[in-house]
C-alpha cells in the first residue's frame, strides 16, 4: 500500500511539474494597475533666510514660530513613471516682506518661478505603506528657476533696486507627508529648502554683499490639497501594488497545499482521499487499490472480519463468535459516516450498516443501540437534533432491511468534543453513527 501511495505523489508531482512547464514566461515586473496623474495645490509660507542687508529681516522673534503668514502659492502636475518614481512640474508666486511691527525695516520681494524635481514615494519604496495605512511620505528634489522682482522703495537712488527684476536659480529638496481623506483626494504638508546659486539680490531687494558669492536661501512651509487622476478608483500613491513574482509564488504555495490535501489519509488505509473510495475502512483490514476493504465473496462482510460472523458454524463457535463481534462493534470499528449538517449516509460508507445488518441476521435475539453523533460545528441544541435524526435514517434503513424495529434503539450522543474542531478532517471521523450490543 505504501507502493501506491509513494506512485500516487510522484504521479501528482509530475502533473503539476508538466503544467508548470507549459506555462509562459510571465514578467515579473510590477503590475502598473496606479494613477500615474497626481494634481497638486498649496498655500503656506515662504521665508527668505538669507541674505539680507543690515537692518531687515523676516521674521518676528517674539511670536510663535516667527508669526507665519501666508506667502507662497503653487500648483504642480505629477507624473509617476513607476509606482516608486516620478517627476513634478511646477509653478509658484511667492511675496517676501516684513512683518508689521517686528522691528525690521519694511521691504518686499516678489517671486515667480517654475520648478522640474524628481519625486520618490517612500511610503511605498521603504516597504511600510500598508503599516502607515492612510499617511503617506513622498520625497522629492530638483532645479527651480525664479524671476525675483524688487517691490522695495528705494531709500537712495536705485539703492533697493525697486522695480527691477533679476532671473536665478538653485537646486531644492524637500519631504512630504500626506494623508489620504477619500479615495482619490489627500492632504499633504510640504517642507523644502532651496538654494539659489545665482542670486545677486539680499531678499530686501538690494545688492548682496560680493562675499556671498551669489548665495541664497529660502525655505517654504505649505499645506495643499492632492488629487489623482487615472481609471483605478484609489488616490496613486496608494493603490496596492502587486509584484507578478510574488503572484506566481503564491500560486505555487496554494498548489502544494491542495497537493498535501489530495495526499491526506483519513483512515489511515494507506490510500491517499483522492483515491480513496472508502474513506471510512475499519483500522487494519486489508484494501485494494481503491481503499475498500478486500470483500472477495462479495458478501457484504470484509473477508478479515467474516471469520467473526461464520454462518455456516454457528452450532460449536456461535458464542465464541458473538463475543468478538460484540467487542468490534462495542469498541467503534463498525461505523457509518455522514456529511456536514448531513442525516444520510454517505455512499462509501454504507459497509457499516451492511455489517450491522449481517450480523443482526444472523443474531436473530440480538438488540442493539444506534448511537448517532455529531461534530462541534453550530449550536448544541441543533447537533443534539442532527445526531438523533443520523441515527433514527440508520434505523430506518436497517428496518426497510427487515429488521423488527423494537430490536433497535436509537440513542443521541451529541456533539464529540474528543477532536479538535477545527481540523475538517478530524470532524470528518465524528461525523457517525456507531452501535452497541445490548
Amino acid at each position: 500500500m505504501k507502493k501506491i501511495t509513494l506512485l500516487s505523489l510522484l504521479m501528482a508531482s509530475s502533473v503539476a511539474l508538466q503544467a508548470q512547464k507549459k506555462e509562459e514566461v510571465k514578467d515579473t515586473t510590477a503590475t502598473s494597475e496606479f494613477n500615474k496623474w497626481t494634481i497638486e495645490a498649496t498655500v503656506g509660507q515662504a521665508k527668505g533666510v538669507k541674505p539680507y542687508a543690515v537692518g531687515y529681516f523676516s521674521s518676528d522673534p517674539g511670536a510663535f514660530l516667527g508669526k507665519p503668514q501666508a506667502n507662497s502659492f503653487s500648483l504642480s502636475g505629477r507624473y509617476m513613471l513607476s509606482p516608486n518614481f516620478g517627476f513634478r512640474g511646477s509653478l509658484h508666486y511667492d511675496n517676501l516682506k516684513n512683518i508689521k511691527d517686528n522691528g525690521s525695516k519694511p521691504f518686499e520681494m516678489q517671486q515667480f518661478g517654475v520648478g522640474l524635481e524628481g519625486v520618490v514615494n517612500l511610503s511605498r519604496l521603504l516597504g511600510i505603506q500598508e503599516n502607515l495605512n492612510r499617511f503617506g511620505l513622498l520625497a522629492h528634489g530638483g532645479i527651480k528657476i525664479d524671476a525675483m522682482t524688487s517691490k522695495t522703495a528705494n531709500v537712495f537712488e536705485n539703492d533697493h533696486n525697486n522695480g527691477v527684476t533679476e532671473w536665478n536659480g538653485g537646486l531644492v529638496i524637500g519631504v512630504t507627508p500626506q494623508f489620504r481623506i477619500t479615495q482619490k483626494l489627500a492632504v499633504m504638508l510640504d517642507v523644502s529648502v532651496q538654494n539659489n546659486y545665482r542670486q545677486h539680490f539680499n531678499w530686501d531687494g538690494s545688492y548682496s554683499e560680493i562675499t556671498n558669492n551669489l548665495n541664497g536661501q529660502l525655505i517654504t512651509g505649505s499645506l495643499g490639497l492632492s488629487y489623482s487622476f487615472g481609471p483605478n478608483d484609489i488616490h496613486g500613491d496608494w493603490a496596492v501594488i502587486r509584484d507578478k513574482k510574488s503572484d506566481e509564488i503564491e500560486a505555487l504555495g496554494k498548489r502544494i497545499d491542495d497537493m498535501e490535501t489530495l495526499m491526506n489519509d483519513t483512515d489511515k488505509d494507506g490510500v491517499p482521499d483522492y483515491l480513496d473510495q472508502e474513506n471510512n475502512s475499519v483500522a487494519g483490514v486489508a484494501v485494494d487499490t481503491r481503499g475498500k476493504m478486500v470483500d472477495i465473496n462479495r458478501n457484504g462482510v470484509p473477508d478479515e472480519l467474516e471469520r467473526y460472523v461464520d454462518k455456516t458454524t454457528k452450532e460449536v463457535k456461535q458464542q465464541s463468535n458473538e463475543d468478538m463481534v460484540t467487542k468490534l462493534i462495542n469498541e467503534g470499528y463498525v461505523t457509518t459516516y455522514f456529511d456536514t449538517n448531513k442525516s444520510t449516509p454517505t455512499n462509501v460508507s454504507t459497509e457499516g450498516i451492511d455489517f450491522m445488518l449481517t450480523y443482526l441476521r444472523n443474531f436473530p435475539n440480538t438488540k442493539i443501540e444506534i448511537i448517532g453523533h455529531a461534530d462541534e460545528v453550530g449550536s448544541s441544541a441543533f447537533n443534539n437534533n442532527l445526531a438523533n435524526k443520523r441515527a433514527e435514517a440508520v434505523k430506518a434503513i436497517l428496518v426497510k432491511a427487515g429488521i423488527a424495529a423494537d430490536r433497535m434503539t436509537v440513542v443521541t450522543q451529541g456533539e464529540d468534543t474528543s477532536v479538535d474542531p477545527n481540523s475538517d478532517g478530524a470532524r470528518k471521523l465524528v461525523r457517525r453513527v456507531t452501535f452497541r450490543v445490548k
